[in-house]
């Protein structure tokens, strides 16, 4: 006969991980190889009343994986407020940047082919860049939710473990919002502007935050008010790119979405940190500081090949995109500004450095995006103004199609000289329409 503890005696498997699991919390088999798992519940009864309460006073927690949006956004501001000082902007600030926006739209108007803006220049304090891109940045990690729900529901599969479910949903809503504070409350303590992590995550409207300018500007060469102004002539040029082109905001944001769908959460990993994590989480404060813990091992190192390609095609797509900006404010800036240049530099070491977009994105949603092409794309648009002129340059935008490939980044004179009439529906139409719609249901 084997003695306990016998390799041929052992649960394996599901069951092993199981039993690990509620060792954690003090539950194991009796005498007879049977568990107890009202024990469990009667042991977490008073953490679960307490912190569903909690969460109940930020409204309705999301069905499927118990995440409360308010709470985390709750759980954010405290991180923002925790980081520092940052002021509500004084008319005099508020008049500063509405300054710099529109000498920057003066100038711009002289070189690009889009619109004004037609919503005011705002000043922002670090919590309102979080409050005004929250609903983006909800779209773009739900799907690693729902994949970490399903890891979670898994380690306590057997239809015994039934009981552990509330707990396992509160897990998941303390893990990740804690994860999801943690990472906005440091990309708002870092951007500039409202969209200075390349992507369309606020409305049509130029924001630059005061208290994050000025901590950028510390050390530089260049005055505060140069470095004010050259940050609101990027901000407004992009914002006015995004808002002209209606296709671009949402294919990358649908590429990214495309791409957290595909993660596979590592459940070893979530697995010891739970054991190590959890295990001593017996109050809501707790599992919110366990949770910062255990959700930096969620991801599993490997990509799928489908995730390879989304990820190829959305760099080039954001090096594409900050290399037109980088040439627009070069054309605008330099000749008026003798620090632009040193600026444009400025922001290059940043960037590849691994800039707020890059951080926020790998925590959030695994992906780790290096647009390491922007400078090539900057050089292939000089290219093709030269070519074609300003206009000949913005028409790229007109559709998806149009646009450089990585292949072009490598040529850009022969892309500047290219003949390229008006494309049609294709592929691209059909790829971009089949993830919108994919996006639509999954939101509903």
């Amino acid at each position: 006969m084997a003695e306990p503890g016998d390799p041929e005696d052992r649960p394996d498997g599901d069951d092993d991980a199981l039993l690990r699991f509620l060792a954690q919390f003090g539950i194991t088999p009796d005498a007879s190889g049977q568990m107890d798992l009202s024990r469990l519940m009667d042991r977490m009864q008073s953490m679960l009343a307490a912190f569903n309460t909690q969460l109940a006073g930020f409204g309705k927690s999301d069905a499927d994986s118990g995440m409360n949006w308010g709470f985390t956004l709750d759980l954010t501001r405290r991180a923002i407020a925790q980081a520092g000082s940052d002021p509500q902007p004084d008319p005099a600030t508020v008049a500063r940047i509405r300054d710099a926006v529109a000498l920057a739209d003066l100038w711009l108007d002289d070189e690009i082919a889009f619109d004004r803006l037609s919503a005011p220049a705002a000043a922002w304090r670090r919590v309102d860049w979080v409050e005004q891109t929250f609903e983006t940045w909800q779209a773009l990690v739900r799907p690693v939710i729902s994949q970490l729900a399903n890891a979670l529901r898994a380690l306590v599969g057997r239809p015994d473990a039934a009981a552990a479910e509330p707990m396992l949903r509160l897990a998941v809503a303390g893990m990740f919002a804690a994860q999801v504070s943690d990472t906005l409350g440091g990309a708002a303590t870092t951007v500039v502007s409202g969209t200075d992590i390349g992507l369309p995550v606020t409305r049509s409207l130029v924001a630059l935050l005061p208290t994050n300018v000025a901590a950028f500007s510390e050390g530089l060469a260049a005055s505060s008010d140069d470095v004010l102004l050259y940050l609101a002539i990027r901000e407004t040029a992009r914002q006015r790119l995004f808002t002209a082109v209606g296709w671009l905001g949402p294919q990358l944001l649908a590429l990214i979405e495309h791409y957290a769908r595909e993660i596979t959460i590592d459940q070893d990993g979530l697995e010891r940190a739970i054991e190590s994590q959890l295990g001593q989480a017996m109050t809501p404060r707790d599992l919110e500081a366990a949770g910062t813990a255990v959700a930096h091992s969620l991801f599993a190192p490997q990509r799928t090949p489908e995730q390879a390609e989304v990820l190829a095609r959305l760099e080039i797509l954001l090096a594409v995109v900050e290399g037109w900006v980088d040439e627009v404010v070069a054309r605008v800036a330099e000749p008026r500004m003798p620090s632009a240049a040193g600026l444009t530099e400025t922001l290059r070491r940043r960037r590849a450095s691994g800039g707020p977009a890059e951080n926020a994105l790998k925590t959030l949603v695994g992906l780790e995006l290096h647009p390491r092409r922007t400078r090539d794309a900057a050089n292939l648009w000089a290219a093709t103004r030269s070519a074609r002129g300003a206009d000949g340059r913005d028409a790229v935008w007109a559709h998806p199609d149009l646009l450089p490939t990585a292949r072009d980044l490598d040529d850009p004179l022969g892309f500047a000289n290219a003949e390229r009439g008006q494309a049609g529906p294709d592929e691209m139409d059909a790829e971009l329409a089949r993830l919108l719609d994919e996006e639509g249901g999954a939101s509903e």
